[in-house]
């Protein structure tokens, strides 16, 4: 069964094709002009418009075009002033078929149905597609790990379900990764995916980043812009740093996600959009919600789905992959094929705690590469810079080590744990804090060497 909206001035017309496709098995709608047609299509899911080419003072192709921009839905065009320029001017307009008044029911049930199967393959070729874009997006995430390959079987499982999605952890952790896995294996993946981060710009800006503004509607907004909302039609917002977001924000949003309505600053009516969100925060909203500083009743419409990601520390299963990820990565791009790590290096690799998560172990492999010639790299040569490691004195034996090394590495924990404060760390080692300086400066072309 499929829904078919008729457009025509005459109502006896409309009334004899929509009585013939109901006992068809189809849905019929009716409209007589463009105003209403439109309003129709705003309103109920259509499969096929047919339509009349003259509608009173209205014009079918002034329809035409309107369905054609919208995408709404397939159309046949039916006239009683048949012409080949009519018909080719339909046809550039979207319209699939033409018919001439008055109407042959069996013809206009042969059309009827072949528009209807053309619909019905494209989706089922976009559903295809979808699914073999959600297979090809999942299997870029590396799970080695337990916890990991859950949260991949969770995202499975969801795919149907049309639903807002919390991705919670630490910073380098991976949230838009798996916010794009998300929206790549859902129903949406055709859509718009568009992310924002809401920590890194003031309210006033934020404001009008996500919901638009109309020309005028304050100093320097000399354009109207839709939004992130609008232009995430169809598809999803990805909202990270959420916890960063103004009180008076969150109540925007929280309308947003109740009404499913966005009002432009400066703008008039509200106007409906179809998104899905997903948020992500590095901070305990469920803490901040407790003292006030978030939305409780954002939250529970935020958290319907959430994902906790473990810091990269609590799963080590995944770092090796991770470490050949970004290789064959570095490899693509630099066209260097030979590129690699010793034994040594990749224990190093694995032993250390990133606090800086997958996004700081993918940046010191790159920080590496970039300050030694390689091919392979020793443990020496991988350019940790922030943190100590756990376990880092095991990685290798210090009797095979120049004396600088060992000292430029003590240095480094020793700076490390007391935040990068100079002072307190000088006094740790026993030395004078330009004393300090002097030997940094030293580890630095060290470094280089």
């Amino acid at each position: 069964m499929a829904t078919i909206l008729i457009v025509d001035d005459e109502y006896s017309i409309r009334r004899t094709l929509g009585m013939f496709l109901n006992g068809q098995g189809h849905r019929s709608l009716e409209a007589d002009c463009v105003d209403e047609a439109l309003q129709i299509l705003d309103t109920e899911p259509v499969d096929l418009m047919i339509t009349d080419m003259r509608l009173g003072s209205d014009d079918g192709m002034q329809l035409l075009s309107e369905v054609g921009a919208r995408g709404n839905a397939e159309s046949i065009v039916m006239t009683a002033y048949g012409s080949i320029e009519n018909a080719v001017e339909a046809m550039r307009l979207g319209a699939y078929d033409y018919l001439t008044k008055p109407i042959n029911p069996d013809e206009l049930l042969l059309r009827v149905n072949k528009v209807l199967e053309k619909k019905s393959l494209r989706e089922e070729v976009d559903r295809l597609r979808e699914q073999l874009s959600g297979r090809n997006a999942l299997k870029g995430i590396v799970a080695e790990s337990g916890t990991m390959k859950q949260i991949l079987q969770l995202i499975e499982r969801i795919r149907k379900q049309d639903i807002p999605v919390l991705v919670t952890g630490e910073t380098g952790v991976g949230k838009e990764v798996i916010a794009r896995a998300v929206h790549a294996i859902s129903h949406r993946a055709s859509g718009p995916f568009v992310a924002i981060n809401c920590a890194t710009l003031p309210e006033e800006l934020l404001d009008s980043e996500l919901f638009g503004h109309v020309k005028g509607a304050f100093t320097g907004a000399t354009t109207t812009r839709p939004g992130l909302f609008r232009e995430a039609e169809g598809g999803t917002l990805f909202l990270d740093e959420i916890g960063d977001v103004s009180p008076r924000l969150q109540a925007k949003l929280l309308r947003v996600l109740q009404e499913g309505e966005v009002r432009s600053v400066g703008g008039g009516a509200p106007v409906h959009v179809d998104v899905r969100i997903i948020a992500a925060t590095n901070r305990d909203l469920e803490r901040m919600s407790r003292s006030g500083d978030f939305r409780r009743d954002l939250l529970f419409r935020l958290n319907v789905l959430p994902i906790a990601l473990p810091p990269l520390r609590e799963r080590r299963e995944d770092i090796p992959a991770l470490i050949d990820y970004f290789l064959d990565a570095l490899r693509a791009r630099r066209g260097s094929p030979e590129l690699g790590l010793t034994a040594t290096a990749r224990r190093k690799l694995i032993l250390y705690d990133w606090p800086g998560n997958v996004r700081q172990l993918e940046n010191v492999l790159e920080r590496s590469f970039a300050l030694y010639p390689g091919p392979i790299l020793d443990a020496m040569e991988i350019a940790i810079t922030t943190g100590p490691s756990a376990g880092e004195g095991d990685w290798s034996d210090l009797s095979e080590m120049p004396l600088a090394e060992v000292e430029a590495r003590h240095i480094r924990q020793v700076l490390a744990a007391q935040g990068g404060n100079q002072v307190a760390a000088a006094r740790i080692l026993g030395i004078s804090r330009s004393t300090l300086r002097r030997k940094l400066q030293e580890m630095g072309a060290l470094a280089l060497r």
